[in-house]
């Protein structure tokens, strides 16, 4: 594998190799779920590159920034271990050479919904990175994690929107055996928080199953939800049954349609969702 940290290390590096770009974007402290991406881009791609960088423009003032878990030796080594080609590490001055960027992408109306509605500016800043590093790299595809379903419909736009030329494919959520999502986020559990966090998949499977009997009542099946979150004294910030595209929220639920969470185990915030039926 390759490492490189500039634009032009990596314009020369994918100069020598030919056929298509596959790309996983990542903010590092890498697990199985961003590995199943690369899984996914090798199989649609001849050369896969990751990216790792924790991007500010992300991060709201009172967010987690400072803290968010780096490691990226640990990273190259993963990344070696499952096949990437490249791995770019940039830092801040290779990705913004000018400080904080003034134009950027504005998300629209779709992120003002679910996670947007409370993180003002997070999507505008993932979409801003996202549409310098799509011009970085130019992928013929990138992969992106169901888990962050608002991020990966909000990009799909964006690609479609602009005319950006790279398909967007969206991998399956990689769960623990005991059905936690997987997510950097996680490594802020304690013990305790840890084994109370699975409630997040246990009431979406719940609403599940009672969607699979025959509910359609959206209150019904986040009440559900709710209620598995209350049991295991889980802080929920939303619960919503949404559109799959529009991201619109729903008073009766079909097959397709999105049922996502947010909520704090302690002081840490856990996002999932499941598509129904």
């Amino acid at each position: 594998m390759l490492r490189v940290a500039t634009r032009a290390e990596l314009r020369q590096a994918l100069e020598r190799r030919p056929g298509r770009i596959g790309f996983v974007p990542t903010m590092g402290c890498l697990h199985e779920g961003h590995l199943s991406l690369v899984d996914r881009a090798r199989a649609r791609a001849d050369t896969v590159v990751l990216s790792v960088y924790v991007n500010p423009l992300q991060f709201g003032p009172s967010e987690d920034l400072a803290r968010y878990p780096r490691d990226l030796e640990r990273d190259a080594a993963l990344a070696a271990a499952r096949g990437v080609d490249v791995l770019f590490a940039p830092d801040d001055a290779e990705m913004y050479p000018r400080g904080t960027p003034e134009v950027r992408v504005a998300p629209g109306p779709l992120a003002d919904r679910l996670c947007g509605r409370f993180r003002p500016g997070h999507f505008e800043g993932v979409l801003t990175v996202v549409a310098k590093l799509f011009h970085i790299v130019r992928p013929d595809v990138a992969v992106f994690g169901q888990k962050d379903y608002q991020q990966a419909v909000l990009v799909r736009r964006m690609a479609e929107d602009l005319d950006f030329p790279v398909a967007i494919e969206v991998a399956p959520t990689v769960r623990e055996p005991d059905g936690l999502a997987m997510s950097s986020r996680n490594t802020y559990l304690s013990a305790a928080e840890r084994v109370r966090a699975c409630a997040l998949f246990r009431g979406l499977s719940r609403a599940q199953e009672a969607f699979r009997q025959g509910e359609r009542r959206a209150d019904t099946l986040c009440a559900l939800v709710l209620r598995t979150l209350e049991e295991h004294d889980v802080r929920p910030q939303y619960v919503e049954l949404v559109h799959p595209e529009t991201l619109a929220p729903l008073a009766a639920a079909e097959p397709g349609s999105v049922l996502a969470v947010a909520a704090f185990v302690g002081t840490t915030r856990l996002i999932d969702n499941v598509i129904l039926g």
